[in-house]
């Protein structure tokens, strides 16, 4: 997965457990494009300090994610609605049933 839709997804889930600094930098960085030049100004810290502080809350987030797996839960269901999706566009109802009592639990 590209670095960059996987870091949005790990800030959708896990962005409010980060510090507001963090928070910001990352949003900034990764939902707006901004470049850790751009960045500085708008916290007032250094790039140095953009860059570090980016650079934990990606840490702290692939850890949430290692511990707690939302974002992995999330893409496994993502991918079996779409074979669920599939599933009933071709007709097969009978494979429907188990798939459905799988995303349910």
């Amino acid at each position: 997965m590209e670095q960059f839709v996987r870091a949005n997804l790990l800030l959708d889930f896990y962005g409010q457990l980060l510090t507001e600094r963090q928070l910001n930098a990352c949003r900034l960085y990764y939902e707006e494009n901004f470049s850790l030049g751009e960045i500085a100004p708008e916290l007032r810290i250094s790039r140095q300090a953009v860059h570090d502080s980016i650079r934990r809350a990606t840490i702290a987030l692939e850890g949430y994610e290692q511990k707690l797996g939302l974002v992995g839960r999330f893409l496994e269901q993502q991918q079996e609605l779409r074979r669920l999706k599939e599933l009933l566009q071709q007709g097969k109802t009978e494979e429907v049933l188990p798939l459905l009592e799988r995303l349910i639990l």
